[in-house]
């Protein structure tokens, strides 16, 4: 851990100086302002998107991979490994889906394509990194769920259906990975205000008839913002979070409270 002056004057802390960090989906949103926390505590970071972009924060590398695929799973990894040369911290923000009339109506290439992008790229990377990660005996990796899971609303079963998945594997994965000194925790981000976020609530008002998604804002009284998630996100990549595995923090206002 290093510390610097910042403008001000005051000093700042870099937690993650030398600490090598992979996001995927860094380009926009939560993904974005996960890679610039990142970026600002002293990790060096690769990120990545479906196709190229003019919109990486600055300071963190890129490469074009579709992770929803095997094949662009293993060309993220071969790209760390000659970009990093190794990772200490690993972080699936990729996700997302389309709402449907109802769980009937989702075809079953939208099914498949949740489970890729939601559930099985992380899966798929983990395999890829984690190793690594093992063989040097420490090492953090963060899953991005959604605090609507427990919902279950039926325009978008095939999303937390994946998402549900994804959680009860991150919790098992940390089971096994914990003796090596590998943290593997969950954040579940509520109702947050990004691009993709606004278009898709907006596809699922065309679709619903009579009431459909609550638009109130959260007990908190405001939607999240991307540096909402990405701040618990840094967080667990840091040694503050040194003894917790297998969590999950739900950053939602209130919005979905849990029993």
């Amino acid at each position: 851990m290093t510390t610097i002056e910042n403008g001000s004057g005051t000093r700042g802390i870099r937690e993650l100086a030398g600490k090598r960090a992979v996001v995927t989906g860094g380009s926009r949103g939560i993904g974005a302002a996960i890679v610039r926390q990142l970026l600002d505590a002293g990790a060096e970071v690769l990120t990545t998107a479906r196709s190229a972009t003019s919109t990486v924060p600055e300071g963190a590398s890129f490469v074009a991979a579709d992770v929803q695929t095997r094949a662009g799973a293993e060309a993220l990894a071969l790209a760390a490994q000659e970009k990093l040369g190794a990772v200490d911290i690993l972080v699936h923000n990729a996700g997302g889906a389309k709402p449907y009339k109802g769980a009937l109506a989702i075809p079953d290439e939208a099914w498949q394509e949740a489970l890729n992008l939601n559930f099985l790229a992380a899966v798929r990377l983990d395999a890829l990194l984690a190793p690594g990660m093992r063989g040097r005996g420490s090492g953090a990796i963060v899953h991005i769920s959604s605090a609507a899971v427990p919902t279950v609303a039926p325009p978008f079963l095939h999303y937390a259906t994946a998402k549900a998945a994804l959680e009860n594997y991150s919790r098992g994965l940390a089971a096994e990975l914990a003796p090596s000194g590998i943290r593997v925790n969950t954040v579940s981000p509520g109702r947050t205000a990004t691009p993709g976020g606004e278009a898709t609530r907006e596809q699922w008002a065309l679709l619903t008839e009579g009431p459909g998604q609550d638009n109130t804002a959260p007990p908190l009284g405001r939607d999240g913002l991307p540096d909402d998630i990405a701040n618990a996100v840094l967080f667990l990549t840091t040694e503050r979070a040194g003894w917790l595995t297998g969590s999950n923090i739900v950053v939602d206002g209130g919005e979905f409270p849990r029993g």
